[in-house]
């Protein structure tokens, strides 16, 4: 409830004031630089009104850029499971929904931890604490998503027994592992000095994807026998 603060010397001699706007001013300052980090940005330097064309792209594209190549990994996982899906097609309409799922999982996660850590909530020896906390709510999670997801490819999209199986076991196990990333690696990263948001949704949902897919795939070939 102060509109200033006095900045002293070792003296305790006052040479100048923090009023409540400049504080303000910089509170603002580090959380749209944060916000731009979360969504794979660059920090401006300019409000966006204010930026040009060309500012805006310098921006963006290093990370666009960085994630594109990274991708490709999930690229790399179909492509060594491509006798499955020739064998059984219709596993390749799932495949959206396991990565898209997954990466809200993780995103939801790594928010919510950066968030803490921002607010020295939580420190790296709450790792362990932080982990068990997401895995039970990865578990009540996973139990909801694919008891609503067994219910639907049942009665809507009809596909057989041992399909709704694979899907709703590596809808769980994607849930469960996309929740361990999403809150492990912000906290990681400030451990050797990066800053949390830069793993955030983005970066964390190209990792989760390829889990995704790994997990898909192996539980498809374990269950149906491709």
């Amino acid at each position: 409830n102060f509109n200033a603060l006095p900045v002293v010397d070792t003296e305790n001699r006052l040479v100048g004031i923090v009023t409540f706007d400049d504080a303000w001013d910089v509170m603002e300052d580090e959380a749209t630089e944060d916000m731009e980090k979360m969504a794979a940005m660059l920090p401006s330097e300019h409000p966006y009104m204010r930026s040009t064309p060309v500012e805006i792209w310098k921006n963006r594209i290093p990370w666009l850029l960085l994630l594109m190549v990274s991708a490709t990994l999930t690229g790399i996982v179909i492509t060594r499971f491509e006798n499955s899906l020739a064998a059984l097609p219709c596993l390749t309409a799932f495949i959206p929904m396991l990565m898209d799922t997954g990466g809200n999982c993780g995103s939801q996660s790594s928010a919510t931890v950066i968030r803490g850590l921002s607010l020295d909530e939580i420190e790296f020896s709450d790792l362990l604490r932080v982990q068990w906390k997401e895995i039970r709510v990865a578990v009540l999670c996973g139990v909801t998503l694919a008891a609503a997801s067994f219910a639907k490819l049942l009665l809507f999209d009809k596909v057989t027994l041992a399909v709704a199986l694979v899907v709703c076991v590596t809808l769980a196990a994607t849930v469960l592992c996309a929740k361990v990333v999403g809150c492990t690696l912000p906290i990681l990263s400030m451990k050797v000095g990066f800053d949390p948001a830069v793993m955030s949704s983005p970066f964390i949902t190209t990792i989760v994807d390829a889990i995704s897919l790994m997990l898909y795939f192996s539980v498809a070939t374990a269950v149906l026998g491709l």
